[in-house]
């Protein structure tokens, strides 16, 4: 007798000499497995990868359990897009949730804060991280509690104005602005907040509110970063305390007197402990402190626990699912927050390139006045909006009760991208070898620029499960039965001229075609767009079909690649990228036209323009380039409502003499 372990992990005796289990060894489908989990074995992969995928996509079903359907992911807005026949256009745009007079206080007493020890120059101590003084100050203005529920001493912030917060943050001091992610969105806060029992919110929230425990979340490890089924930290019930063992790394705020959410395995599954780390090292909890370029004003170490004991009620239990849950959980507002943060930073930059290029003169003329400059300062502007419309629509609709995984994947990758563009295209080569002075913005941050690239999930990764996602229920339902027919005729690819293929296919294919049919037939419909100008509206509509065309080539390639679409990764990601564009380009036209603004709207149509560019391969035309630069000049003679109150710092090796100053 053999062991199978089943999808809900219980034990079953298999006769090795029973056909079934023939059936099995030789590779067929077994009961409970996912989609992804039969095309990948099915498709040649090692038993191994699919046991692993299948034990990803448990989590990501059990996760999708804690929503009501109508919030789960069939139901999202970039879901429907692509795949429904009538799509309403509103669930692309979300109203501004405007904040409380609790969320006003706070916010305004740490912008206030942070302003004021910038300037002194008392933000950082003597190793150049966030003063404690400055962690204290904020605490007591609320920062940490910003969403924190109030009857555990927070401020019981909505996302909208929690992202808020942040870009405003981010255009004084971006890693303050990220470290309140780190503590509220993917720390101990969200996690208690959203899987804790009574008693655990009492004894852990009102500490972290206020920001005496500042927290973090210890997920990844030395050999398991992307790939989550690799953890190997475990912790083993020892009367009333669990004994912990494993190290982890990359933890930003895991320094001693703070509180984690560890997540370890325990009995073999994966589970999350909510633990205060002790005041001082010790035999059972050291640091692994090591050099890092990114987050250096923040602590970022390692974690090494051996025989460390946490009491048992620490342990969160939800209701469904298990430590995956819970991280996957706060990984959705950890990459909202994260394209807030660009917005604000994004905005930082801009403010410091504009007095320069005024400053700035070659043969006798402002750089502000080249072509090539305004376009700079034009691209900028239209990022920064794209971002702002990203942050405000995926806020939202965590706030309304959507997963928004697939949403806050486009929002992450967009901002850290843009981000990424900015800090390289945009704003160093304007400043030129200026850039790489101490004291200049991008010389002291070119690393914090660049690493949320990599932050919540790698960019291309994580286009890689937002088309998962995308492909999940239509495979699941079409392609999963054909799969399993093959199989079990014994061959990988169907000759449809053969009548036993036919007919071991007819039923799964006869659905598949009216599907097909269906919406070839019936096309697409989307409800009526806001009022706009006729560019933007063109846009709009040009994303809207690109979304609706896109299903039909999305399942085009799953049925030329089959069971080996798993192995199809550049293909996957080239059509990932593509509907994420198109769902840019529908949610920032629409908040460019709804925000009031001229700029803004312009900044908008820009980008907008570059992404249908970027979809279609076109090249930019006269026309498109004067829209940009004049944009550009726009802001650069008269400002932007979106640069009020952001400080730039001084121009840097100034070459004007006493006599010309």
């Amino acid at each position: 007798m053999s062991t199978d372990i089943r999808k809900d992990n219980t034990a079953m005796p298999v006769d090795t000499d029973s056909v079934e289990t023939q059936r099995v060894e030789q590779g067929a489908a077994k009961q409970g497995e996912s989609f992804a989990e039969v095309a990948l074995r099915l498709g040649g992969a090692s038993a191994d990868e699919a046991r692993r995928t299948g034990v990803l996509d448990s989590a990501d079903d059990q996760v999708e359990d804690l929503f009501a359907p109508q919030y789960q992911t069939v139901n999202s807005p970039a879901h429907r897009a692509i795949w429904d026949r009538l799509v309403p256009t509103e669930l692309f745009y979300c109203e501004l949730d405007m904040p409380s007079e609790d969320v006003n206080r706070v916010s305004e007493r740490s912008l206030s804060l942070v302003r004021y020890h910038r300037n002194r120059g008392t933000l950082l101590n003597a190793k150049g991280k966030i003063s404690d003084d400055v962690l204290v100050d904020l605490g007591d203005a609320g920062y940490w509690g910003t969403l924190v529920d109030r009857e555990y001493g927070g401020s019981g912030a909505s996302m909208q104005q929690f992202a808020r917060l942040i870009t405003a943050m981010a255009t004084i001091d971006p890693t303050v602005a990220g470290l309140a992610s780190v503590h509220g969105c993917i720390g101990a806060v969200d996690p208690v907040r959203s899987f804790g029992t009574a008693e655990q919110k009492q004894r852990f929230l009102p500490k972290l509110a206020d920001g005496t425990r500042l927290s973090a979340f210890a997920l990844t490890e030395p050999g398991a970063g992307s790939d989550l089924t690799a953890l190997k930290t475990t912790a083993v019930l020892d009367g009333d305390e669990y004994v912990v063992n494993g190290e982890k790394l990359f933890i930003t705020n895991a320094v001693e007197g703070r509180t984690i959410g560890l997540v370890c395995k325990i009995d073999d599954v994966p589970s999350v402990l909510i633990v205060d780390l002790p005041d001082h090292q010790d035999e059972h909890f050291q640091l692994n402190q090591y050099g890092i370029y990114a987050l250096r004003r923040a602590h970022n170490n390692g974690l090494v626990f051996s025989d460390f004991r946490v009491p048992a009620e620490n342990r969160l239990m939800p209701v469904r699912g298990d430590g995956l849950t819970i991280a996957y959980h706060g990984l959705n507002l950890g990459r909202v927050a994260l394209c807030a943060n660009a917005a604000g930073t994004m905005r930082w930059m801009l403010s410091e390139m504009l007095p320069w290029a005024n400053f700035r003169r070659t043969y006798g003329q402002a750089i502000e006045q080249r072509e090539l400059v305004r376009r700079r300062i034009g691209r900028m502007a239209g990022l920064i909006v794209a971002c702002d419309a990203m942050t405000q629509w995926c806020a939202g609709l965590l706030d309304q009760g959507f997963r928004g995984e697939m949403e806050c994947i486009v929002a992450k990758i967009f901002g850290s991208e843009a981000q990424k563009e900015a800090a390289i295209e945009l704003f160093m080569k304007t400043h030129g070898g200026r850039s790489f002075l101490h004291g200049h913005l991008f010389g002291d941050n070119v690393h914090e620029f660049l690493a949320p690239c990599i932050y919540e999930g790698e960019g291309e990764m994580l286009g890689m499960a937002f088309f998962k996602s995308l492909v999940k229920n239509h495979g699941k339902t079409f392609f999963e039965p054909i799969g399993r027919s093959l199989h079990d005729l014994g061959i990988s690819q169907p000759n449809l001229a053969n009548p036993s293929h036919l007919w071991a296919l007819r039923e799964p294919m006869m659905e598949y075609a009216k599907w097909y049919a269906g919406r070839r037939v019936g096309g697409a419909h989307w409800t009526r767009l806001p009022d706009m100008s006729a560019k933007l509206h063109a846009h709009a509509k040009f994303a809207q079909r690109t979304l609706s065309e896109g299903g039909f080539e999305i399942s085009s390639t799953m049925r030329t690649h089959q069971l080996k679409l798993a192995d199809r990764q550049c293909r996957m990601s080239q059509l990932s990228s593509k509907m994420q564009d198109a769902l840019v380009i529908l949610v920032t036209s629409q908040y460019a036209a709804l925000s009031k603004d001229a700029v803004t709207e312009a900044a908008g149509l820009a980008m907008c323009a570059e992404l249908r560019r970027r979809i279609t391969g076109a090249k930019a035309t006269d026309r498109e380039f004067r829209q940009v630069t004049d944009l550009g000049k726009r802001i650069a003679e008269k400002g932007w409502r979106e640069l009020d109150g952001v400080q730039p710092g001084g121009i840097l090796q100034s070459y004007e003499s006493a006599s010309d100053s």
